[in-house]
């Protein structure tokens, strides 16, 4: 099953030849770089951070922009369970301030999610603006369902179904790990 984006914005023909493509090993510094600069150090403050510090990202469902040889997006997706259910977690994303709003963050999410279909997953979670995520197809969770171990504004609780129903399900604590 392929999941279904509810509007999947295209970089416009404009926009000059990109690389999208996994991220490597070697990717890793210039991608928490681009993160550093897209959020600053205030983002480890953030409870999200909790669930990412000390692991490693799911490289096979992370994805990077490379246009002429500079890291101009990434997105990253981590394992967590929501009660005893196994999800990816989406995040960060970033993309460099000349690429954005031509499209580039839409397709590295839709990348991102196309490779945890296909990998047999069953939903993808994320704290993050619904304007911008839900045309990507992510719904809000309902108030108090899922829990993150942190404070966090339970309206920016969003998860896609990569299965029927599968995101309606999720409840209890998000941990890292599967």
């Amino acid at each position: 099953m392929t999941a279904i984006l509810r509007a999947a914005p295209k970089i416009s023909a404009e926009t000059p030849p990109l690389s999208l493509r996994p991220e490597r090993p070697e990717d890793a510094v210039a991608v928490e770089h681009l993160i550093d600069r897209a959020f600053g150090p205030g983002r480890f403050a953030k409870t999200a951070e909790r669930l990412r510090e000390g692991r490693k990202p799911l490289t096979d469902l992370s994805f990077v922009a490379w246009d002429n040889g500079v890291l101009v997006g990434c997105v990253r997706q981590w394992p967590v369970t929501v009660g005893d259910r196994p999800v990816v977690f989406l995040g960060p994303f970033a993309v460099d301030p000349a690429w954005r709003s031509r499209g580039l963050g839409a397709a590295l999410i839709a990348k991102a999610c196309a490779a945890a279909t296909e990998a047999g997953h069953d939903a993808i979670l994320l704290v993050g603006d619904a304007p911008y995520f839900g045309p990507l197809g992510f719904d809000p969770v309902p108030k108090g369902q899922v829990v993150l171990p942190g404070p966090v504004d339970a309206r920016r609780i969003l998860t896609h179904s990569l299965k029927p129903g599968a995101g309606e399900g999720l409840s209890g604590l998000v941990k890292a790990g599967w």
